[in-house]
């Protein structure tokens, strides 16, 4: 513990964040409200974006097809957008992934939550690395239509970082990463990277997800792996399966040093970031226990702390019969092995849905709130825990209700998990220091 508070090291650390979730939640103000009072952000479909909804709702009446229920985790403003602000053309604008759109204002929002001025930074060694995957929208670029010649960069999966680094002038690594459900906490493990090795004075990282098409509701209909009642309930006896939801979220990541020397507040710092993948065995799109718990391991270790000290875990918890009883044996093992003593853990994906892409950096945003507020905020539908772990047996506990979170000398210890479908897991590690006020 001593080498993770002495401030020996000059670690990387978080000095601003914004959040963008479902239920009209735009702000930090009202994603903690949210959360402090059990609030879930699921609504009936968009209406507005020209799904075939009929055809959806309906996919249960072929054989080997789940019902899809008229619930999910989205964004009320995703089709909003200020073009104008940014020196983009209304035309232009309409033709970009609105993933771009969103994830341009969210990053501009962190940089103003960390005291930096957006448009002042035209220029500078920068990085931008944002968690993204490919979404069905607009029509194909492969035929004629009136947003020809804009549709190159506007589907380009690597313009969702790019267009944050063009709109601000930012000129160090500009990277879009794509690890499925684990990619926004890949991106700031390769944020974090990259400004221990000098590629970049500084960065945001973060992750968002506005979908495009049903698509996603498709897939899992097919595997019959949705929550057939409209509500994600991780690590719960009654779990049915995952539901879809959207967000995004970025944070501004620096030196310690540079932090306290502008004086930007320390929301947190990042001991240790570590990324594996499941390898060969089951199919590609069934978790690893085995991958889980000895990423986890490594994690611990290269924080240097003892597991003991975390009294928040953020899990992955996506509500499906298969993944949370996999996650739950990991974290048992790990961050429950002393049955007197363990952490609480959540999944934020209750509130939200599953934010797919965005869904780590939603998580470690709701941990940040956590240790800002001193409070853990409850994880919803965990009063019926997973038989699938003797819970007598492990001190790991599902956080069922608001409660103070004690700090130990003065830092509260977090971990946030991500595992993506493709086989990828994330971890990271974070020391949170008590903060005297938290107006800002």
């Amino acid at each position: 513990m001593a080498r993770a508070v002495s401030g020996e090291e000059d670690h990387i650390v978080i000095a601003g964040m914004a959040v963008e979730a479902p239920g009209g939640v735009d702000n930090l103000d009202d994603f903690w409200s949210a959360l402090a009072e059990s609030r879930e952000l699921i609504g009936p479909f968009p209406r507005d974006r020209e799904w075939p909804l009929r055809e959806v709702f309906s996919l249960h009446r072929d054989e080997g097809w789940g019902s899809v229920p008229d619930a999910g985790g989205f964004l009320t403003g995703a089709t909003e957008f200020d073009p104008q602000f940014f020196g983009i053309t209304p035309r232009e604008a309409v033709a970009m992934d609105p993933q771009q759109r969103v994830a341009l204002r969210v990053a501009w929002r962190a940089l103003e939550h960390a005291g930096i001025n957006p448009g002042a930074l035209a220029g500078d060694e920068v990085g931008c690395f944002m968690g993204a995957s490919f979404i069905e929208y607009g029509p194909r670029a492969g035929e004629v239509n009136e947003y020809n010649g804009y549709r190159a960069v506007g589907t380009a999966l690597g313009a969702v970082a790019g267009r944050i680094s063009h709109g601000l002038g930012l000129v160090g690594p500009s990277i879009t990463v794509d690890t499925a459900c684990a990619s926004s906490l890949t991106a700031v493990h390769q944020a974090a990277a990259a400004i221990r090795n000098g590629e970049c004075d500084w960065a945001l990282a973060g992750g968002v997800s506005v979908m495009g098409s049903p698509a996603a509701f498709y897939e899992f209909a097919k595997n019959n792996a949705l929550a057939v009642d409209g509500h994600l309930r991780a690590y719960s006896a009654s779990a049915t399966g995952t539901l879809w939801g959207e967000g995004a979220g970025v944070v501004v990541l620096e030196r310690e040093s540079r932090a306290r020397e502008l004086g930007h507040r320390v929301y947190a710092r990042v001991l240790a970031t570590r990324v594996n993948h499941n390898g060969k065995g089951a199919p590609i799109a069934v978790p690893s226990a085995q991958a889980q718990e000895a990423l986890v391991r490594k994690t611990i270790d290269a924080a240097g702390i003892d597991p003991s000290l975390v009294g928040l875990v953020e899990g992955h918890g996506t509500g499906t019969p298969v993944g949370d009883p996999l996650e739950l044996t990991a974290l048992c093992k790990t961050y429950g092995a002393d049955p007197e003593r363990g952490p609480r853990l959540g999944s934020v994906k209750t509130n939200v849905g599953h934010a797919q892409a965005a869904a780590g950096m939603l998580g470690l945003i709701k941990v940040l709130l956590c240790g800002a507020n001193g409070h853990i905020a409850p994880t919803l539908h965990a009063d019926d825990p997973a038989a699938a772990v003797d819970w007598n047996a492990t001190g790991l506990r599902l956080a069922t209700e608001f409660e103070p979170w004690e700090a130990h000398e003065g830092v509260r210890y977090a971990a946030v998990s991500s595992f993506g479908v493709a086989g990828t897991n994330a971890h990271a590690i974070l020391a949170m220091p008590v903060l005297e006020d938290i107006d800002a």
